[in-house]
């Protein structure tokens, strides 16, 4: 059976801080993130379906990614929650502030927009892979095949 892998490319901007890191990245700094979502699936056969031959159409795609991802993390400062940084930047009121339950790693959030994707996938499309660039040299990865 025919299989088909699609990827779409998002971008946002967010900053961070690593809480106890011993390097650099502990002071809040952003990133101009590019997210790579690859998907994959069969496309559909049926003759008179108004998706035929799609496997996902990249509309669908970008509205599941664009509401959980993008617009979420958008122009925000991600750290762990319950920490000092987090409480500081509470007490500083800053408006976009998203507390998360590990580090804020390339490698953490990567898995974390696994996760969150593959819960909303149409039936028959699964999540192939994700590529999350922090820099224009620095990125992570994240396969299905390695996290079964």
């Amino acid at each position: 059976m025919l299989k088909v892998r699609l990827t779409k490319e998002f971008r946002f901007e967010m900053a961070h801080a690593l809480e106890g890191y011993d390097g650099l990245c502990k002071n809040m700094h952003g990133h101009s993130y590019i997210l790579e979502v690859t998907v994959i699936g069969t496309p559909i056969a049926q003759p008179n379906h108004p998706k035929l031959g799609m496997v996902m159409d990249f509309g669908d795609l970008k509205r599941i990614v664009n509401p959980l991802i993008v617009e979420r993390f958008d122009h925000s400062v991600s750290v762990m929650a319950n920490t000092s940084t987090h409480k500081k930047l509470i007490d500083v009121g800053l408006q976009r502030v998203e507390p998360l339950p590990f580090q804020p790693t390339c490698e953490n959030m990567i898995d974390y927009f696994a996760k969150i994707i593959i819960e909303k996938l149409p039936e028959g499309v699964s999540l192939h892979h994700l590529k999350l660039n922090e820099t224009a040299t620095s990125y992570a990865e994240w396969y299905a095949s390695d996290n079964l």
